[in-house]
């Protein structure tokens, strides 16, 4: 009887993928953690002090997404109804746990992303070329899918403040830590046969089959729920809100605006405007 309930249950996968409508919705769970000592004037910080930080910066490191997604398109977007009254606003980190939503078209590879920075929207467009994934044979279950193992090495995304290093003689430097060359990352991601789309969480897809886990330096994000071909669909259209802007131009906007921000910051504290200790 096993065999014929596995062929009864390949057959049924077949058929769900098959349809011309197909569609699936994935939930996924992000946290992102940041070396708090990093942020300190001398390299240290009380855990009582780290421990009252980390609180108040929950609402950003800790997410929750929707990936909308079909046999070559998809919408990947935050979930607002999940967000904590007065959780809204204020910076968010860069990459895969900022705000905003994020299309993408694996088959005409466009990659758009419409998002809101210091009241001003955007419309990113990225290059979107296949990511050169190495893949593993290590494999384990996320739920009730069998998910195996891919890696792919990239450059550190540059706005991404949980990477963030600071120097011994920052204060003392001209140019912002932002300014230097990125460091390279190794991705780690965890991605299903068994549900054979190429997409995946964020900016990443090109595996044979959907993606469930990322692993990327101090954020995790993992599929927590799958529904596929759900009674209520949802249209997965391209963004238009915001002013055209390419991925590399608005790089340059936002660290410009961040090292604005710095600099005024340091200027406060210079002119005795509450340096705290950390």
């Amino acid at each position: 009887m096993k065999p014929l309930f596995t062929l009864f249950l390949a057959l049924i996968t077949v058929s769900t993928f098959a349809q011309k409508d197909f569609q699936g919705k994935a939930t996924y769970m992000s946290k992102s953690t940041i070396d708090l000592d990093n942020f300190s004037r001398n390299g240290q910080m009380s855990e009582a002090r780290k421990k009252q930080i980390t609180e108040r910066m929950k609402s950003m490191l800790e997410k929750t997404f929707i990936l909308t997604f079909d046999k070559t398109s998809s919408i990947y977007k935050e979930d607002a109804k999940l967000e904590a009254p007065g959780a809204g606003g204020g910076f968010r980190f860069g990459g895969l746990s900022g705000g905003g939503t994020k299309y993408k078209n694996t088959k005409d590879l466009i990659a758009l992303e419409s998002t809101e920075f210091f009241g001003k929207n955007f419309l990113i467009s990225d290059v979107m070329e296949r990511p050169e994934w190495e893949l593993g044979s290590e494999t384990k279950k996320i739920g009730e899918y069998v998910c195996y193992k891919a890696t792919l090495t990239k450059d550190v995304n540059p706005l991404d403040l949980s990477n963030f290093r600071r120097g011994k003689d920052d204060d003392k430097k001209k140019d912002e830590k932002v300014d230097e060359a990125p460091k390279q990352i190794v991705i780690t991601a965890w991605y299903t046969p068994q549900i054979p789309v190429s997409n995946g969480p964020g900016e990443y897809w090109g595996l044979p089959g959907l993606i469930l886990e990322i692993n990327e330096g101090r954020t995790t994000i993992l599929c927590t729920e799958i529904v596929l071909n759900p009674g209520e669909k949802e249209a997965i259209e391209m963004p238009t809100k915001g002013k055209e802007i390419t991925r590399e131009e608005y790089t340059k906007t936002i660290t410009q605006k961040m090292k604005e921000m710095r600099e005024n910051f340091r200027g406060r504290g210079r002119n005795g405007g509450g340096r705290g200790r950390s």
